[in-house]
């Protein structure tokens, strides 16, 4: 099944704390929301990183390297015949989300069941 992919953001991992970051329980970081971003930036610092990572894998990009997000209306259909490299899971009440490997880049799928919240602070999506 082919889908529509609608932009939603870029991630950046950051080490130092960032305003107004959320906790994300199941990937244990912090993000900030990249829709008060004016380029719709979400910036992600995780609790720690794995020892054991190989450098260049795709799970050392997840940690390490920027990812770009699209919206997605089917979150199984968006991933099916793609490299799942961490999720789905609910990182809150708005949704499910994904992270693959695709091109040699981490792109990251989105499914909203609220498109006017962002871990609970109302903030209405808006085309960037």
């Amino acid at each position: 099944m082919t889908q529509e992919l609608q932009f939603d953001h870029i991630g950046l991992p950051v080490d130092s704390p960032q305003a107004e970051e959320f906790w994300v329980p199941d990937s244990e970081c912090w993000v900030t929301n990249p829709r008060t971003h004016p380029q719709r930036i979400e910036y992600l610092r995780f609790k720690s990183k794995p020892d054991d990572l190989v450098p260049g894998s795709p799970l050392w990009k997840l940690w390490n390297m920027p990812h770009v997000a699209y919206r997605v209306d089917d979150l199984e259909a968006a991933i099916e015949g793609e490299e799942v490299v961490y999720g789905p899971f609910e990182p809150s009440d708005f949704g499910r989300v994904v992270f693959i490997h695709q091109h040699g880049l981490i792109v990251e799928f989105l499914e909203y069941t609220d498109l006017n919240t962002w871990f609970g602070v109302e903030t209405p999506w808006e085309p960037a």
